[in-house]
């Protein structure tokens, strides 16, 4: 007999968000709101998994279409993120089947997860338990992580945009350093996101393509730090160019496998809590030859940094939302939507799908051949993959000199379990 009432869909974001990932949630509900017969209502997990589990679900439905096309242009995590892994279905059994108890008191049909490597894993999890406790569910997971280390697509949206916040910054820190040389700073470095990939990093590369320009040093945990080496870089640099501007992964590790900045703490998914490799860096500059250093950490900067967001960024953003409902209306279970690389002059791409399976806990470093010979800097190859990424600008609109960003109504959707969940 068929169904007479379309089932609803649920859609979270995970993790630490990115400048795009709203432009993904916008083409998730776009394209929700044009299969109104297919799907039912859209909602959404108030911070992320957590609102799934405790059962605070927005209804999107409330937000307006000009809300909802102004998120393609919004940085932040319009709904709310959260870092919160779910262990393994084996130990703790109850996470799991608590969100298929509030999927079937919602008729949740569609799950869509916005994240990163540990999202890709849930998503397949919850795929997995929703069989094993015969509840049909079909779980599309859809990438973004600005490490952009997921395993199969080619590239990640959230990085491109980040990438090009550090690539610009790298190139005007470098212009007021150079500037004032002479009698001032002479070291300055740069910190950047990257725990195990230095994809980040080696975006700072892009600033400069001929030689004696900045970056002078790259920093990547995919390189083993020699301070021996790296002091002999530097000094060269100041010699040769009267400054040198150093690029450096915050998961920059030593010989030893250690974090250089590690301090011995641990973050809500059990990875070590990274405590500034930047001064780290520097202040060994000025130990070695007292010269006088600024360095910067771009953290949180550049991941929201939408103002001069990547154009194709912003387009790979929004064609992995809507390739997640049209995958989910196929029939499609446990996949992610993937960014293809067709060609890289001129750049073309295209969406492509790979199983949640070969993603999960996967992890894309950079390539050794992306990585010079001295372990400094980026090569041609990498140059060729990265320039494509940071391609376009894509301005939000503005209004008395600042942008203006979308601001939610964040609806509630009534609750209709009696057990709560205490996370």
């Amino acid at each position: 007999m068929k169904r007479q009432t379309p089932r609803n869909a649920f859609y979270a974001q995970s993790g630490g968000v990115s400048a795009v990932i709203n432009a993904s949630a916008c083409g998730v509900i776009e394209t929700v709101r044009k299969h109104r017969g297919k799907i039912g209502r859209l909602y959404a997990g108030r911070h992320g998994i957590v609102g799934a589990l405790t059962e605070d679900l927005i209804d999107t439905g409330k937000e307006s279409a000009a809300t909802v096309r102004a998120l393609r242009h919004t940085p932040g995590g319009a709904f709310g993120s959260a870092r919160y892994k779910l262990a393994g279905i084996d130990k703790n059994r109850a996470q799991y089947e608590r969100l298929i108890e509030v999927f079937r008191a919602h008729d949740i049909g569609y799950f869509f997860y916005n994240g990163g490597n540990d999202s890709m894993d849930t998503a397949h999890k919850v795929s997995q338990i929703g069989a094993q406790l015969g509840y049909p569910i079909r779980c599309i997971g859809v990438p973004k992580t600005v490490d952009n280390d997921l395993a199969v697509t080619d590239c990640c949206p959230g990085f491109g945009s980040a990438a090009k916040y550090i690539a610009v910054a790298t190139r005007e820190a470098a212009l007021d350093v150079l500037s004032m040389a002479r009698t001032s700073t002479k070291v300055f470095v740069l910190e950047v996101m990257g725990r195990h990939a230095g994809w980040l990093a080696a975006a700072g590369g892009l600033a400069g393509a001929r030689k004696g320009e900045a970056p002078h040093v790259i920093l990547f945990p995919e390189i083993t730090f020699d301070r021996d080496a790296f002091l002999g870089r530097v000094k060269s640099c100041v010699e040769s160019y009267g400054y040198c501007v150093v690029v450096v992964s915050e998961g920059v590790r030593n010989a030893d496998g250690k974090f250089l900045a590690e301090a011995g703490t641990k973050d809500a998914f059990g990875h070590a809590q990274l405590g500034g490799v930047g001064p780290v860096v520097a202040q060994m500059t000025q130990e070695a030859f007292g010269y006088k250093f600024h360095w910067a950490v771009a953290d949180y900067l550049q991941r929201s940094a939408r103002h001069i967001a990547s154009k194709v960024d912003v387009e790979q953003a929004y064609a992995v939302g809507k390739a997640a409902v049209e995958f989910a209306l196929k029939g499609k279970n446990a996949v992610m939507p993937t960014i293809v690389r067709k060609s890289s002059s001129p750049y073309r791409w295209t969406i492509g799908e790979a199983p949640l399976a070969a993603i999960a806990n996967e992890e894309k470093k950079v390539p050794r051949n992306f990585i010079t010979p001295d372990g400094f800097g980026i090569t041609s190859a990498c140059r060729r993959y990265l320039e494509p990424l940071i391609g376009g600008e894509d301005y939000p609109p503005y209004a008395h000199g600042l942008p203006r960003y979308a601001l939610i109504k964040g609806a509630s959707v009534p609750k209709r379990l009696r057990t709560p969940f205490v996370v």
